[in-house]
C-alpha cells in the first residue's frame, strides 16, 4: 500500500507545481503572469526534484506511466505492480489539477482564452500535425527514459540525483517541449484532462479530446523504446520487446500520417465547395 500512496502524492505534487506554474503564466491578473517558457520548464522540472525527494524512498517515485512500462519491459520493475502505480499516478495527477484549480479559483473567471484554461491541465500541439505531435512526444519520451536509465547508471553525491533528474526535465522542455508541451507522461496529460472536463471551471472551452491520445499512447512507446534500446545499446541485451515497439511505432506513425492527409483532403474539398 505505501508505494501507491507513494505514488499518488508524488504525482499530485508534481502536478501542484507543474500545472500550477503555468496557471500563474498563462491566467489573468496573477503577480507572475506572462512569466514565460523558462519559467515554465524549471517549474516542472523543480517540481519533479521535490516529488522525488518526497517519495522517493517509498515507492521509486516513477511519477508517470510510461517511466513504470519502461522499466518493466527492461526487468527493472515487477509487471504484477504496473497497474496499481498505473492508478495511483492517475489519481494523483487528477487531484494535483484540481487544487490547483482551487488555488487559483477567482483568476478563471477573469481569464477569457478557453485555450490557456486548458493549457494548465493538459497539452496540446502549437501547430496541429498528428504524426509530427506524435513523434514529438515519442522522442521526448524516448530521451527521457533513456537519460533517466543512463543518470541511475552513475553514482552521485548522496541526495543529488533527484535534482539532476529535475534539470534533466528542464533541458527537454526547453529544447524539445515547445512543439507539444511535452506532456512526456501519460498520467500528467490525462489525469488534469479528466480535471478540466468534470470541474466547474469559469468559461473553460472543450478538453481537447480529439488529440488526448497523442501525450498518452506516444510517451508509452517513447519510454518502452528509450529503455529497451538503453538495454540493447549499454548491457548488450536485445529483447524481441524492441522489435515490437519498434513496428508498433511505425504502424501507429503510419495510421497518423494517413489519417493527417485524410484530414488535409476533406479540408481542401471544403475549401473549394466554399469558393
Amino acid at each position: 500500500m505505501m508505494p501507491f500512496i507513494g505514488e499518488l502524492i508524488g504525482t499530485m505534487i508534481l502536478i501542484i507545481f507543474g500545472a500550477g506554474v503555468v496557471a500563474g503564466s498563462v491566467l489573468n491578473k496573477t503577480s507572475s503572469q506572462q512569466g514565460g517558457w523558462i519559467v515554465i520548464t524549471f517549474g516542472w522540472g523543480l517540481g519533479l526534484s521535490i516529488a522525488i525527494y518526497a517519495v522517493g524512498g517509498i515507492s521509486g517515485a516513477h511519477l508517470n506511466p510510461a517511466v513504470t512500462i519502461g522499466f518493466a519491459l527492461i526487468g527493472e520493475f515487477p509487471w504484477t505492480s504496473i497497474a496499481p502505480y498505473i492508478l495511483a499516478q492517475l489519481l494523483g495527477a487528477f487531484i494535483g489539477a484540481v487544487l490547483v484549480w482551487l488555488h487559483y479559483y477567482p483568476h478563471w473567471k477573469q481569464t477569457n482564452d478557453k485555450g490557456a484554461k486548458l493549457a494548465v491541465f493538459s497539452t496540446s500541439p502549437s501547430i496541429q500535425h498528428k504524426p509530427s505531435n506524435f513523434f514529438s512526444e515519442v522522442f521526448g519520451t524516448f530521451i527521457l527514459v533513456m537519460g533517466l536509465l543512463a543518470i541511475g547508471a552513475n553514482d552521485f553525491t548522496e541526495g543529488l540525483n533527484p535534482l539532476i533528474v529535475g534539470l534533466f526535465v528542464v533541458v527537454i522542455g526547453m529544447s524539445l517541449g515547445g512543439t507539444t508541451g511535452y506532456a512526456i507522461n501519460p498520467a500528467r496529460d490525462l489525469g488534469p484532462r479528466i480535471a478540466h472536463f468534470l470541474l466547474p471551471i469559469d468559461g473553460k472551452g472543450k478538453s481537447g479530446w480529439t488529440y488526448a491520445w497523442v501525450p498518452v499512447i506516444g510517451p508509452i512507446i517513447g519510454g518502452g523504446l528509450g529503455a529497451l534500446t538503453y538495454a540493447a545499446l549499454f548491457e548488450g541485451v536485445v529483447s524481441s520487446a524492441l522489435w515490437i515497439m519498434i513496428v508498433l511505432f511505425m504502424v501507429t506513425l503510419y495510421i497518423c500520417i494517413r489519417t493527417e492527409r485524410k484530414s488535409q483532403l476533406r479540408l481542401k474539398h471544403v475549401q473549394k465547395s466554399a469558393i
